[in-house]
């Protein structure tokens, strides 16, 4: 984790975004490829492309929608529709890391063709994943595993040749440094911009740009940090990582609903919304009471930005005008 973190900084501390945009482009590459070969090897393995998916099928493995209308299912029709369209409003309209790569366009229209752009790439490509993980288990790549995370590299170990094992390797590295780049890019970039300058009053660009290379080392400290404190478990990655991103993303995408939907919200509406949304957000995702006990992920940016909704719209209605 150090040495991937290490390397991340050295092209994200020379580079800046541009170095983060130029990568990833490459690293995208790389980890599709992995894929692409994984999924050839893995369908050979279980008897043909055909004949998995046909045993796929029979067990269920393909069923793709879950009709109902429950809290506490992880993956429903219902709330993939409402939860997950209210994650993506959150990372890529408020999140600096995704948003950052809209600012650097050219122009509004060059903006929205990225994003409309990525939707439709990402969908294929989470089908390919999909259709990885299903040859996968066809492949019997499951088989004495304790953690689904363990499957993937354990079948790159044992079944991938030389040379392919070595590229899916380097694609899951590649998707970890993309995200970590980004990270600090964007963390580094908020800090300097939002915080440094306006407190010091300091604009020059030479200047904010050695502090904001010096913020991305010391990001990357926390980072790593964080990462390291984590535990194991049997929750995928995925999973987890979605989870924390829940705790502020209700909080942002709230605050950005209710400055534009509220004539009425002043700015200390908006953070105290925004602060009482996450802190409430830390509580059902980390400690998990009671009622929240089994609310799945998905639910959890819904939840966020209804807080955030409502503590604003109270705060603007109840508290006095000065």
């Amino acid at each position: 984790m150090a040495l991937v973190v290490l390397v991340t900084v050295i092209y994200t501390w020379a580079g800046g975004l541009k170095a983060v945009v130029w990568v990833d482009l490459l690293q995208l590459g790389v980890y599709l490829f992995g894929a692409l070969a994984t999924l050839w090897i893995a369908s050979q393995l279980a008897g043909g492309f055909g004949a998995s998916l046909a045993r796929a099928s029979a067990a269920g493995k393909l069923h793709a929608i879950d009709w109902r209308l429950s809290l506490t299912t992880t993956y429903s029709l219902v709330g993939g529709l409402i939860g997950g369209a209210l994650l993506s409003a959150a990372s890529h309209g408020t999140d600096h890391m995704m948003v950052q790569r809209l600012l650097a366009t050219p122009s509004l229209r060059d903006a929205r063709r990225a994003i409309v752009g990525s939707g439709v790439v990402v969908i294929a490509q989470f089908a390919v994943f999909l259709l990885v993980g299903t040859l996968l288990w066809a492949a019997g790549a499951d088989q004495g595993v304790a953690s689904g995370d363990e499957i993937y590299p354990r079948f790159m170990v044992n079944a991938l040749p030389a040379g392919v094992a070595g590229l899916a390797v380097a694609g899951l590295l590649a998707a970890a440094m993309s995200t970590v780049g980004s990270s600090l890019n964007s963390l580094a970039s908020a800090s300097t911009h939002d915080f440094y300058a306006p407190l010091t009053g300091r604009r020059e660009p030479r200047h904010l740009l050695a502090v904001g290379r010096w913020l991305t080392l010391a990001w990357a400290v926390v980072l790593m940090a964080g990462a390291l404190s984590l535990g194991g478990g049997d929750k995928p990655v995925v999973e987890l990582a979605l989870s924390i991103a829940s705790i502020t993303y209700g909080g942002l995408l709230g605050t950005y609903i209710l400055g534009g939907v509220s004539a009425g919200a002043r700015q200390r509406d908006v953070i105290t919304a925004i602060l009482v949304a996450s802190a409430t957000m830390v509580v059902v995702v980390l400690i998990k009471p009671g009622p929240f006990q089994a609310l799945a992920w998905p639910w959890y940016v819904p939840l966020g930005t209804s807080i955030t909704l409502a503590v604003g719209y109270l705060s603007s209605v109840l508290t006095p005008r000065t």
